[in-house]
Order: C-alpha cells, then structure tokens, then sequence
C-alpha cells in the first residue's frame, strides 16, 4: 500500500502548475514534473542542491525570498512575473506565486512556489492598453485566473465563459473631457459593475477602456442574461464631470468555453462579438460570432 509521501508526490505531479516546495530551512524537497517540463531541470538537479543561476528570479528573486522570509498568510501572494533560464540555456518568462504552509497546530512549516509559462498568456488578446500600473496589474491578475480555471478545464473540470465589456463613450469622454475624466469614468463603472457580481465571479479592467467578467454561468445564453443584468447597472452610474451628468452605456460580448477552444478563442470570441455590438451603436450584448445578438431590455 502506497504511502502518504509516495501519494504527495502523485497528487503533485497531476497538477498543472510547476510546484517547487521548500522547507523552513528554505531548501528544496519537492518539484513535481511540471515544474520539470518547464524548466528543463529533474528533481535529481534541485532537491538539496543550491539553485541553479538561471533559476535564481523564478526560486529565489527578491518577490518570492519576501515571501517566504515575511509573510505569514495561508493564501497565495499576488502572481509575479519572473525571467528565468532554461537548463538549456534558453530565457523563458513564468507568472509565479507563494503559498506559506503550516502544520496542523498554525507553525510555519515551509512554502510552495506555483508557477506556470506565460507564453500562452501573453498571445492572449487584450484591449488597447496604456500606461496604468493599476490596468497592468488587474490584467495580470485576471490571467492568472483564467490560466488557472482553462488547466482545471482541460482536466476535466467546469467551463467558464467570459464578457469582454467596453464603454461606449470612452472615446468621446477622453477627447472632451481628458484622460482624467475618463480614468474616474472607468471606476465608477467598475465599482457599478461589480455590484452584478455572483459569487466567484472575478472582474477587472482587461485594458484602458475594458473590462472583463470570468463567469461560470453554465450556458451562453444564462450569461448573455447576465451580460444584460450588468449593463443595466452600467447605465445606472451616476457620473458627473465638472457638474455635467454623463450617460453611461456599455457594449458587451460574450463567449462560452468550449471543448476544442484554446484559451486564446474564448477571448477572441468575446472581442470580436464586442465589437460587433460596438459597431451596432453600442448599449448591446452580442453573443459569439454564429450565434444571435440581442439589444438591451
């Protein structure tokens, strides 16, 4: 009969993720074999070794030596980009993010590294984007989520679909009233839509002038009736610029995951029905090219 250590090291090696785990004594006992087909480095190359030079950004930059040195919270630490190298030589790019373990009486025991290539996430379509840190986080943010619920797809897991929202005056607003009237535009249209949100939904700006929902409405057409709940409140925020009220609309796309589709689809989707709704006037939903497209009640 299989023992706990040999069923960790199962578990560890079916998931997705490269996993790097380290003691309290901050040396390595565990890298499953994803972490391998990322890195090109065996468990036999790291475990009780010093870290190799090219691998120092991903197992030992300064965001994840903070990590594992300071904090204390049982959740995973925001996603990270970090620049590593190839046992091979070559330079690869991998979001990574620290979990602190403990044992069953609250001491810290050690930490886990999760970390997964962004090469797939970084040919993902994206609205236009700027010079915002805020904007550049949430899209990291929002990646790390959709990277993770697409792997637990394709192990079987729930579909997800996504709304690819943008505001139809944003242009109109930043040509009369500037980018500061457009950025305080954006938040209180944020702030509207998040008042729509069902539980675990997730919701951030996916470029200057969009937003994006991860949703796990079941079907296409539950999420396109959940697109028109969201651009109801859209129309509903008040906001006032140097006394002017402005009227707020927003056209939204929506696209359902699907066996077949990459990633990269279900957001091409998604956009491509945007604009579709876009170019229609806008205040619309559309959902994916080959299906109707319906306007707001």
């Amino acid at each position: 009969m299989a023992d706990r250590a040999d069923l960790l090291e199962a578990t560890v090696d079916c998931v997705p993720e490269g996993v790097a785990v380290f003691g309290e004594d901050f040396q390595l006992t565990i890298w499953n074999q994803a972490a391998q087909a990322i890195t090109g480095f065996a468990p036999n190359d790291l475990v009780g070794c010093p870290v190799p030079e090219g691998l120092k950004p991903l197992l030992a930059g300064p965001e994840i030596l903070y990590g594992l040195k300071t904090c204390d919270s049982t959740e995973a630490r925001h996603s990270t980009r970090v620049h590593a190298r190839h046992k091979l030589g070559h330079p690869f790019a991998a979001m990574a993010r620290v979990l602190i373990l403990h044992d069953a009486l609250g001491q810290r025991i050690g930490a886990a590294i999760l970390f997964h290539p962004t090469e797939c996430l970084d040919a993902l379509p994206h609205g236009i984007t700027g010079d915002s840190e805020d904007v550049e986080a949430n899209q990291v943010d929002l990646q790390d989520r959709l990277a993770s619920l697409f792997n637990d797809f394709s192990q079987g897991g729930a579909a997800f679909g996504v709304l690819w929202i943008t505001v139809d005056q944003a242009a109109d607003l930043r040509r009369t009233h500037g980018a500061g009237a457009c950025e305080a535009m954006f938040k209180k249209v944020e702030k509207a839509l998040a008042q729509g949100l069902r539980p675990a939904e997730h919701l951030g700006r996916w470029g200057e002038a969009e937003f994006l929902v991860i949703s796990h409405e079941p079907t296409s057409t539950m999420l396109a009736q959940h697109a028109q709940v969201l651009a109801g409140l859209a129309r509903t925020a008040d906001f006032r610029w140097w006394g002017d009220r402005v009227s707020l609309t927003v056209s939204i796309g929506v696209a359902q995951l699907k066996e077949t589709m990459t990633l990269a689809d279900v957001l091409e989707r998604a956009k491509a029905a945007m604009f579709s709704s876009y170019q229609a006037g806008g205040n619309q939903i559309a959902l994916a090219p080959g299906e109707a497209s319906c306007s707001p009640s």
